[in-house]
């Protein structure tokens, strides 16, 4: 009997919510006040950890790229050195400025060469091929130290984006790399082009242009007719980059 009689709530009504709650108690389990919010955060939580290992966990070298990345993905981050003519190192800072890289407390890029080491993705322009540097004992080609300086001054140090196409066998990725330069995104490998500072990639198999070969041909076509750079000598005295490493590899 409820007392006061006006009372809404009995004595078992009352009972039943003193009663210590028991871990056998599975009717509060399946309680739909407690499963939706449970399953809100669990799939929140699981969503949010997708996302962080998608786009936002930063990726040290080429080796930790997975294999869904590969033509899906970008890479975006800082360019920490350039080793030639067609390729350089980038520390990827996924997110860029809006998670913090550069002004937030341990999101800064590395100034020294060894606080660097194992920390940089070796990035190879796609579909294009610059002259060759002197190593290995090899001479170095014509306008080597042209494509070197151009491509330095024009991405060092400079945030970049690059669009990830396969790993080759030198460990780096090569990639289509876009820069900004004011209020416009450059394709670094179509400016090369234009300057005769590169030739479009020959290659029997293994070439990644994207879906851009048809614009670097047209690129490396313009080059020609203007004698841009490697193109302004005579054209008996001329070795592509291609030619220039099947001949020391015969020579060798």
């Amino acid at each position: 009997m409820r007392w006061p009689p006006w009372s809404t709530t009995s004595s078992k009504d009352n009972n039943e919510k003193t009663r210590p709650l028991s871990w056998t108690d599975w009717a509060h389990y399946t309680d739909p006040r407690t499963i939706i919010p449970t399953i809100i955060l669990t799939g929140t939580a699981l969503l949010l950890a997708r996302f962080y290992r998608s786009y936002l966990r930063r990726i040290p070298q080429a080796a930790n790229i997975q294999p869904a990345f590969w033509r899906r993905r970008s890479l975006f981050g800082r360019v920490t050195s350039v080793g030639d003519g067609d390729n350089f190192r980038l520390f990827h800072t996924p997110g860029g400025r809006l998670t913090g890289w550069g002004w937030m407390p341990g999101r800064r890029v590395p100034e020294k060469r060894e606080d660097l080491k194992d920390k940089t993705v070796h990035i190879r322009l796609a579909g294009v091929d610059a002259p060759e540097l002197a190593h290995f004992g090899r001479p170095s080609q014509a306008f080597s130290q042209e494509a070197l300086d151009w491509l330095t001054s024009y991405i060092l140090n400079r945030r970049v984006r690059a669009y990830i196409y396969k790993r080759d066998h030198y460990d780096r990725a090569v990639a289509t790399v876009y820069v900004w330069k004011w209020f416009w995104k450059r394709d670094v490998g179509l400016q090369m082009l234009r300057m005769g500072l590169a030739t479009v990639y020959e290659a029997k198999s293994g070439a990644e242009f994207g879906d851009l070969e048809a614009k670097y041909r047209k690129a490396e076509r313009w080059a020609k007719m203007k004698k841009q750079g490697l193109w302004g000598g005579k054209k008996a005295d001329f070795e592509s980059p291609r030619e220039y490493k099947s001949r020391m590899t015969q020579i060798k």
